[in-house]
């Protein structure tokens, strides 16, 4: 499907830039006209797979996070959160409640968040290639009143 707009982004996989990612994303998908609730959604789930490509991608090392994101015809974001990192070995299992590869610092929630945040979740990963995230939420049309 045709983008109405798009826009690209990397940044150091630095846990100070999860915040920085939201928050450009969600100014991004504002054009669209999102309920603030939908607008949360879209900043949580983002916000997980930000932090997923910093903790678990790049894990000990620092790398860059890409954001691609499109704003599409009926209303809906498309955001693919990319990594070069150690990819996963086994996606279907990460995406299980309560998994993870971190230790006890770590609920194993962020692909869960993301599946119950977004509308589609699709997650692709090449071991020693990385990792890519995309997800998509539809916002509801609004009426818009002149004034």
């Amino acid at each position: 499907m045709k983008a109405l707009n798009e826009m690209h982004l990397n940044f150091p996989s630095i846990s100070t830039n999860e915040g920085f990612a939201r928050a450009v994303v969600a100014a991004f998908a504002v054009q669209l006209d999102p309920t603030v609730d939908e607008l949360c959604d879209l900043k949580t789930a983002v916000s997980e797979a930000v932090t997923n490509a910093i903790v678990h991608g790049y894990r000990d090392t620092i790398g860059t996070v890409y954001i691609d994101c499109r704003l599409l015809k009926d209303n809906t974001v498309q955001v693919k959160v990319r990594d070069h990192g150690c990819g996963i070995e086994d996606v279907e299992q990460a995406m299980e409640p309560l998994f993870t590869t971190a230790g006890d610092e770590r609920a194993g929630l962020g692909f869960a968040v993301m599946k119950n945040f977004m509308d589609k979740l699709k997650v692709q990963s090449k071991l020693g290639k990385g990792t890519t995230v995309t997800m998509e939420k539809s916002f509801s049309p609004r009426m818009r009143q002149n004034g």
